[in-house]
């Protein structure tokens, strides 16, 4: 499972079962940035229905390479999920995935007013696709 943490939202991807290929799933939008129960009892639902066995998480670094709000929030978050769900949590540099998401839904046709909706479980998808690359390199 890939996902990209946002103020509001929580944008979903779940690889194949070969994890070749990440695929956009869902986005999980909650009311207020600290209101994080609902949106970890989702992110359980998923894990269950889909057999999840871990989780990528996008860190949102900063152009320069350091850590800002926005990681130090992205950890605490972390934390949780592995508190919750007993999942290994991998962190992935996220840097510029929300651009890229953004010129391939402009890319498929998907107009710029629908594209908000898309836009964080894409992001995920190329977080997750990210992390499954670069573990075939290692291998």
């Amino acid at each position: 499972m890939g996902l990209d943490y946002g103020t509001k939202t929580v944008g979903v991807a779940l690889s194949d079962e070969l994890f070749i290929t990440a695929q956009p799933f869902e986005t999980i939008v909650r009311e207020k940035a600290n209101k994080l129960r609902k949106t970890l009892a989702r992110i359980e639902e998923i894990i269950a229905a889909e057999g999840v066995t871990k989780i990528v998480l996008g860190l949102p670094k900063n152009m320069n390479n350091t850590l800002g709000e926005r990681a130090e929030a992205t950890n605490e978050f972390r934390e949780m999920l592995e508190r919750r769900t007993g999942l290994p949590v991998i962190l992935v540099d996220e840097r510029l995935t929300t651009v890229e998401a953004d010129r391939i839904l402009e890319e498929t046709g998907v107009a710029q007013s629908g594209r908000k909706e898309h836009i964080d479980k894409m992001a995920a998808a190329i977080i997750l696709q990210n992390y499954l690359d670069s573990q075939k390199t290692q291998n």
